[in-house]
């Protein structure tokens, strides 16, 4: 009786040793399907490692399926090795089973149970001997070898999930049911050719999706789609392989030039960022010297005045004390003279009449202005005066930042800066007709819609409760039930309609590079300063932008219009009814106030355009749609068909 004979186990080929029965009806060693399940332990078929299933028909197994020990087999397999020779499963076939002596002669064992398959097993086993392979890398081993001593695996099975050496793989040459069995080289991860749905093999490709597919989801999911075993579409791609290969290098070549330029570009706004540094800091010393030298001038204007006048001012205080002085002292002599001396009474009162005749002219008045206080008025005109170049010089210079790259091109003017007719009329009520030739054909993305958003082609989006399985997406977004139009918005003007049909709903624009993993709280549209929006919340309208929210008294209107204002950096909000624009809210920063104009009250939504909102300019901007409650739902608006070809002259 041979290794394959009915008390053998057909993964060891040896005499059955505490034999287990399975559902099925099939007999196996406990310790071999311990080893084939390893996750699961000798104990039981059920736990973490998945479903079981039989090593011979593949039929599944129940979790928590105990594998006990047979013991009516068991007995009747010692009676066996009782009533003849060869036929006992004790401890001779034990050095056999282990395959791995490469020695050819026999064993001596007289026991004839096991002659037949082991002493062939050593000679396919050499092929795969750990010296053959690559330095380095660890051959795929065996998993119905005993632990530790398991040889090299021949082939791997797809069905069974295992590896087998050439000792190992005679049921699935010799059983017939097993010789259905996929066989493929070893794989060292046999998880990822199974369908992680089905847990099947993946033995077929759909060329409509371009995926591996198992038989369950081709008869189920890709019924009627073009479906082609795995090897024949291999070997089409493996033609295509080189074409693949040369366009690949082609791309990389490009991208070497790329990366090379774009190095060079970053050498060069690097270098002329230092210079321009060095040059500003320059002037501004340079002014500043200006400024100490001026004030140097203006303190000794003050001191010099200070002098002058003071000088006379003194010489007269000091010819007034000494008059009263002298009078005093006249006054004095004449209340001392004698009554009955009538010589010294003439002589005193002739000197205080003289005294009194040489101060008898107007003293000196104060002066009537000093020279020197005018010196605050001019210092504080300068202030005034070089406060107002400033705010007008860095007004212009913002104003050069429209270009992403910071580098003016000579020749690259806004085109619509330079019509008489563009934004400048945008401030004001104008016909819808007008609008349109800055018309915008919005289409939504799909790779950024949350996964509670459903799309309705380019054009309609709608809230939802059951979560949409979307592919995975690096510009989705994952906290805020968000969605923005393909295509970032750089330069010029750019007019769009948006219909909301119902809900709550937000619409603006979003900068192309903020993070769609941010938080509820941060990641909404217009609670950062990535985006702004116009906000209906059921009852009225209202702006956001950074957190800052502005209450509009405007009534509903379901067709919204957004103007987005690169020359002016402004975004526009109108209410469009029957052909005419209604202006909500134009978010702009405000222009710096001139000197000596009273201040109005403090908006603090103003406050934050004015600190942050030209910056959302700096970078390129999408369109971007919220939908906050349940039942949101709004359609990007049609615009007339002769806008597409103003859209194509862009």
């Amino acid at each position: 009786m041979d290794g394959s004979g009915p008390f053998s186990c057909p993964i060891c080929l040896e005499p059955l040793r505490e034999p287990v029965t399975l559902p099925c009806g099939h007999n196996f060693c406990l310790a071999c399907l311990g080893a084939l399940w390893p996750h699961r332990g000798a104990g039981g078929a059920g736990g973490p490692g998945g479903t079981a299933r039989c090593p011979l028909c593949q039929e599944t197994f129940p979790d928590g399926l105990q594998l006990r020990k047979n013991h009516t087999l068991s007995e009747l397999l010692q009676l066996r090795q009782g009533s003849g020779p060869g036929t006992g499963p004790g401890p001779a076939p034990t050095p056999p089973a282990q395959a791995p002596d490469p020695d050819p002669d026999p064993d001596p064992d007289p026991e004839p149970a096991t002659p037949s398959a082991p002493p062939s097993a050593p000679e396919p086993s050499a092929p795969c001997a750990p010296e053959s392979w690559p330095p380095g890398e660890e051959p795929v081993r065996c998993d119905a070898c005993p632990e530790g001593a398991a040889l090299p695996a021949a082939l791997s099975c797809l069905s069974c999930l295992a590896s087998f050496c050439p000792a190992h793989l005679g049921p699935h040459e010799r059983s017939p049911a097993l010789r259905g069995h996929r066989l493929v080289p070893p794989l060292r991860r046999l998880e990822e050719s199974l369908c992680p749905r089905h847990l099947r093999p993946l033995e077929r490709y759909c060329r409509a999706e371009r995926v591996c597919l198992c038989e369950a989801c081709a008869a189920q999911e890709h019924r009627g789609h073009e479906l082609v075993p795995l090897e024949q579409e291999r070997a089409l791609q493996e033609a295509e392989q080189p074409k693949v290969l040369s366009a690949v290098e082609d791309r990389m070549d490009e991208l070497a030039a790329g990366i090379a330029q774009s190095r060079r570009t970053v050498a060069l706004i690097k270098s002329a960022a230092v210079a321009e540094r060095e040059r500003v800091s320059r002037l501004f010393a340079e002014a500043a010297a200006v400024l100490q030298g001026f004030q140097t001038e203006v303190l000794g204007f003050i001191d010099e005045g200070e002098a002058t006048m003071l000088g006379r001012s003194q010489g007269d205080l000091r010819r007034q004390e000494e008059q009263r002085s002298r009078l005093s002292r006249a006054r004095h002599n004449l209340s001392q003279v004698p009554e009955a001396d009538s010589v010294s009474f003439l002589q005193e009162l002739l000197a205080l009449r003289l005294a009194l005749e040489e101060g008898c002219g107007p003293g000196p008045g104060p002066p009537r202005e000093l020279n020197f206080t005018k010196s605050s008025q001019a210092v504080r005109a300068v202030q005034a005066v070089l406060a107002a170049a400033c705010s007008s010089q860095w007004e212009q210079l913002r104003g050069l930042g429209g270009d992403e790259d910071g580098l003016q091109k000579p020749g690259m003017e806004d085109a619509e800066s330079q019509d008489p007719d563009s934004t400048n009329n945008l401030e004001s009520e104008a016909p819808r007709d007008f609008f349109l030739k800055f018309a915008y054909i919005v289409d939504l993305d799909s790779d950024t819609a949350d996964k509670f958003l459903q799309l309705f082609g380019t054009k309609g989006v709608k809230r939802v409760l059951c979560p949409i399985n979307y592919p995975e997406s690096p510009t989705r977004f994952t906290h805020c039930e968000q969605v923005l139009g393909e295509g970032a918005l750089d330069r010029g003007t750019y007019y769009w309609e948006v219909e909301i049909i119902e809900g709550w709903v937000s619409v603006g624009v979003m900068a192309e590079d903020f993070s769609p993993q941010e938080p509820y709280d941060r990641g909404r549209l217009g609670r950062n300063a990535y985006s702004c929006c116009l906000q209906w919340n059921g009852r009225s309208f209202s702006v956001w932008f950074h957190g800052q929210e502005a209450p509009l008294p405007h009534p509903f209107s379901p067709t919204v219009g957004i103007c987005l204002e690169y020359a002016d950096r402004a975004l526009a909000f109108y209410a469009v009814r029957d052909g005419k624009m209604s202006l909500l809210r134009r978010l702009r920063a405000s222009r710096a106030r001139r000197s000596g104009t009273p201040a109005s009250p403090v908006d603090p939504f103003q406050s934050r355009l004015d600190s942050h909102f030209a910056g959302l300019f700096t970078r390129r901007l999408k369109p971007a749609f919220f939908l906050e409650s349940v039942d949101a739902h709004l359609q990007i608006g049609p615009l007339k068909k002769s806008c597409i070809s103003v859209l194509k002259r862009r």
